[in-house]
């Protein structure tokens, strides 16, 4: 079993790196990593929407609001972090 970290896959078309991280979001979950400290990035929405498609199909959940990781584009993941309000200092 690979361990439980940061993971880049680099493939060709076609050679399955949309079912290596699917897999690798379940086994994380089963190792009881919590689901807002997964986050999977992919460079078209195509990708991010299949990605999430087949990650909602595995975990068994009917609407992205149910989905408990976050799936995107890395544009659109910096979108959501940079408008997402800054805690403030203690």
């Amino acid at each position: 079993a690979a361990p439980i970290g940061p993971l880049l896959v680099l493939a060709g078309p076609g050679s399955g790196k949309t079912r290596v991280l699917t897999h690798r979001v379940g086994h994380l979950l089963e190792q009881g990593e919590p689901p807002d400290r997964i986050l999977t990035v992919t460079f078209t929405n195509k990708a991010a929407n299949e990605m999430r498609k087949r990650i909602k199909a595995l975990l068994g959940v009917a609407n992205d609001s149910q989905l408990p990781i976050t799936v995107g584009t890395f544009h659109g993941v910096c979108v959501k972090i940079l408008g997402a309000p800054i805690p403030a200092r203690v």
